[in-house]
């Protein structure tokens, strides 16, 4: 973990008013020349996604797969070829712009084909296309509560972050906290940085900075990095994530596939899920609490604002769900993950003022081995000596089921409902014991944030007090996502 100091520069803490509520981008398609065989040197992403250390499977483009040797994907297969074609290069550097002129030209050459044929040679009567007037309209009068609006506000407090390494380059978003030059992103666009590493950030003025990591937080996959030399930013308006209702209409801006400010948009799905993904070694499941959302989030969006209909950023986009796709199973869409504004604040304002993070801690064990079908809760296989457990009295042998209103299933539930918590917070814990249920209250520890909390499958693993694991590595067997996967 760096812990640098903070600049001395203006560091105040991360207010922001209350959201409000306000669904649905397409894809844009691509089009190609029956008649011509775009011949060239195959397309080479010159990005690695995202993190440079992580054991995932790169994740595939959604609307355009990468073309093979001598063939742009979507040709049709029978088209004629004239008799002495003349071969068309193709650059690597801007193929999606490349794709978009291809189909507008393509579909021009359609149209006036197709209007020949209609038209019979005959042009007496041939009617004329026009538009109709459209309203006097311009950006400013986009109003609050609008994909429109959402989007112009979001856009001005976004940035493209690069980080470049020995390994390759990883490429995510960030959200302007400050005019000077504080942005928020994860921590695993950044946690590769190491001796010779560069991060360079893109503000929306089309400006570059240098950056260095002021604190990073890995149990809430969050970190705060400083531009040099910047000022006159716009900082994001930040919302408030705990009054959030499932369908509420949301906006992601970031950088898929580097394609700065991007946009798109869906509901919330969910307000609390518990995220997890396996460890590079496969023996620990590192967990997080999220909210999930149905908002399409692709490589390069991780670190970006998801934002309500007012502009404000209500969570910071993270990872998403691809299924079973990378073992060979059915992919699985619109599962992505954000963390929630409210918990993103605490820890961004944390790291600007002291360079690290606090998490809270219960000050118990447990394990996925001791779940079962049998046990509906999180069973605690021991308690930390004068802990906050145990000073409120919990057993080993005893079945949390609850936090809060927050229903326990199993050990994971219990470690990412903790960390939605802030430590030195007092929080009602529902126990099960010796065939009895009670609720108490339990004051939670701190202790800085170093490592992703874990959990081990086979033998204990602690909520904190430096027995954490730590990685985020592939996904594990049967895992729910993986952790940060190509989000960024």
């Amino acid at each position: 973990m760096n812990s640098n100091t903070p600049d001395e520069s203006d560091t105040s803490p991360i207010e922001g008013p209350h959201p409000d509520q306000g669904h649905h981008g397409t894809d844009p398609g691509t089009a190609t020349d029956p008649g011509t065989s775009w011949q060239g040197a195959p397309y080479e992403n010159p990005y690695t996604e995202p993190h440079p250390t992580a054991t995932y499977p790169p994740e595939p483009h959604p609307t355009a797969p990468h073309p093979t040797a001598g063939q742009f994907p979507g040709a049709y297969a029978s088209a004629p070829t004239p008799s002495a074609p003349a071969q068309r290069s193709r650059g690597i550097a801007k193929p999606v712009v490349a794709t978009a002129v291809l189909a507008g030209l393509v579909g021009g050459l359609v149209g006036v084909g197709g209007y020949a044929l209609l038209d019979n040679g005959s042009s007496s009567n041939a009617p004329v296309i026009a538009s109709a007037p459209a309203a006097a309209t311009n950006a400013a009068d986009a109003q609050p509560g609008s994909f429109t609006y959402a989007a112009q506000v979001a856009s001005k407090s976004t940035a493209d972050i690069k980080v470049a390494t020995s390994q390759g380059t990883a490429v995510g978003s960030g959200i302007i906290l400050s005019p000077d030059g504080y942005v928020l992103t994860n921590n695993h666009v950044v946690s590769g940085v190491g001796s010779g590493a560069k991060i360079q950030v893109t503000t929306p003025d089309g400006k570059t900075y240098p950056a260095s990591v002021k604190g990073t937080s890995p149990s809430y996959d969050i970190a705060v990095i400083k531009l040099d030399g910047a000022s006159g930013l716009t900082p994001a308006s930040i919302g408030d994530s705990g009054s959030l209702q499932v369908g509420q209409q949301v906006v992601a801006v970031g950088s898929p596939e580097n394609l700065s400010n991007t946009v798109t948009s869906g509901i919330v799905s969910a307000l609390s899920r518990t995220v997890t993904a396996g460890d590079e070694q496969g023996s620990s499941v590192t967990v997080y609490n999220g909210l999930q959302t149905d908002t399409p989030i692709n490589p390069g969006n991780s670190g970006g604002p998801l934002v309500n209909l007012q502009g404000q950023v209500i969570a910071v986009n993270s990872a998403v769900d691809t299924g079973q796709s990378s073992s060979g199973g059915p992919q699985a869409f619109g599962l992505g993950f954000a963390i929630p504004i409210d918990t993103a604040k605490r820890i961004a304002n944390e790291l600007m003022q002291d360079g690290q993070a606090t998490k809270p801690v219960l000050g118990v064990s447990g394990s996925l081995a001791s779940s079962n079908d049998a046990v509906n809760g999180a069973k605690v296989t021991s308690v930390q000596s004068r802990g906050p457990a145990a000073d409120a009295g919990i057993k080993n042998g005893d079945v949390i089921t609850k936090i809060g209103n927050a229903t326990i299933g199993n050990y994971a539930d219990l470690m990412a409902q903790i960390l939605t918590h802030s430590p030195g917070e007092t929080v009602p814990v529902t126990v099960s014991s010796g065939g009895q249920t009670k609720t108490i209250q339990v004051t939670l520890g701190s202790t800085v944030d170093k490592e992703q909390t874990t959990i081990s499958e086979r033998g204990n693993g602690s909520d904190g007090d430096g027995s954490d694991g730590s990685g985020s590595g592939r996904q594990r067997e049967g895992g729910r996502l993986p952790f940060g996967f190509g989000l960024p």
